[in-house]
């Protein structure tokens, strides 16, 4: 297995954040969402810069190649990218919300490697030293079983509409994070 090296997204990683993520997109939720689906999914998913700015987004990389991507967040938003409408960058009180955990996405070629469980490590530790005790997600059904794995349970089964039409499936999951 490869040796993987993490730090912090900067904007000059932004080109790079963006190739993963729609390769991502388009690849991985193919055994999972019908392609009008899939096209519709990029209004619902991608890059949001405000993870960069927070210094809350991570990236992966196996020497200088980018492998995964992924963060949380102290904010409001649960899911979703610049362009995409209703986000709200209102800060999250720790002792009442759960932490956000976003954009999360592997490079297709480098899943089942590990990169997931190191991404939710690194952003579950992170949470918790800003003082949060539990955390939240919008998971995609190709997401799902590594969520689960990390100890995550539905909540809520979503149908997120897009201005294309189609709806895409997402599960609102959460966990504590033990102090």
């Amino acid at each position: 297995m490869p040796e993987f090296t993490n730090r912090l997204a900067t904007e000059n990683d932004i080109p790079a954040i963006k190739t993963l993520m729609h390769s991502a997109i388009d690849e991985l939720q193919r055994p999972f969402l019908t392609k009008a689906q899939i096209e519709a999914s990029h209004e619902l998913m991608g890059l949001d810069t405000q993870l960069i700015e927070d210094r809350t987004y991570f990236l992966i990389e196996a020497g200088n190649i980018l492998v995964g991507c992924g963060g949380w967040s102290n904010r409001t938003t649960l899911f979703g990218a610049n362009h995409t409408s209703g986000r709200d960058a209102a800060l999250l009180d720790p002792a009442r919300s759960p932490a956000r955990i976003r954009a999360m996405y592997t490079h297709p070629e480098w899943t089942r490697q590990g990169i997931g469980n190191i991404i939710m490590k690194l952003c579950e530790d992170a949470a918790r030293h800003a003082g949060f005790s539990r955390a939240s997600m919008a998971a995609t059904l190709a997401g799902e079983p590594l969520y689960r794995k990390c100890g995550y349970e539905p909540v809520e089964y979503l149908e997120a509409p897009t201005s294309k039409g189609s709806t895409v499936p997402l599960i609102r999951m959460e966990k504590p994070l033990i102090l």
